[in-house]
């Protein structure tokens, strides 16, 4: 199918939950309150955000769930220049498949990531859109724990998200895995990491927050 190329090439996709008490960053809370960990979720959303918009001529949609409608969601929207974006898919695979696939009839190259990376910068994901205006297919940035916080398309690759085993520590390693045997020409940016237990909280505090 032809696609219509927006003003802007690219687009970044950011995936967020709705901030609501002991539903986002649940593992956080062996150490911090239900209410802590809600303020941190909505410190790093905050801090993708910032970073994701800083991109030179690149649209930036929020894709939210369980939908855009949520009211942080909306002041989102009044606060920064993205559009919000309701996720569909059964799984975290799906979701960004469709994401991409439907990106990509609009954009040139189009990329994916979670709001809770704080070590991914802006700098970095700028790069990473450079590498597919380069003529790559693929641009990943790994995570320490064996997943990935990024990934970037310049065409749909339904088979990097078929049948994937998420949230394991070979999500990595099968997508890489994926990758060659579809013989897709890939970079992978630097090792990064998310927040996810409390001592990854921690770290963000102490090596990271302005």
């Amino acid at each position: 199918m032809a696609r219509t190329i927006s003003v802007a090439e690219t687009v970044l996709m950011l995936f967020c939950k709705a901030p609501e008490l002991n539903t986002v960053k649940t593992r956080l809370q062996t150490q911090l309150s239900a209410q802590q960990a809600l303020a941190a979720h909505l410190e790093l959303t905050q801090l993708s955000l910032v970073r994701a918009c800083q991109i030179p001529n690149c649209a930036v949609q929020l894709h939210c769930t369980p939908s855009p409608e949520h009211a942080f969601f909306r002041d989102c929207a009044q606060r920064y220049p993205i559009t919000l974006v309701a996720q569909q898919g059964e799984d975290i695979g799906a979701r960004m498949a469709n994401a991409l696939a439907t990106a990509l009839t609009t954009y040139r190259y189009a990329m994916v990531m979670g709001c809770d990376c704080p070590s991914l910068t802006h700098q970095q994901i700028n790069q990473a859109f450079e590498i597919l205006k380069a003529g790559y297919d693929v641009v990943i940035a790994p995570a320490e724990d064996g997943g990935y916080v990024l990934l970037g398309l310049s065409a749909p690759q339904p088979c990097l998200f078929n049948a994937m085993r998420w949230s394991q520590v070979d999500v990595m390693a099968e997508t890489r895995l994926r990758i060659q045997q579809a013989r897709l020409r890939a970079v992978e940016l630097p090792v990064q990491w998310d927040v996810d237990r409390p001592e990854d909280w921690q770290r963000y505090l102490t090596t990271l927050r302005c």
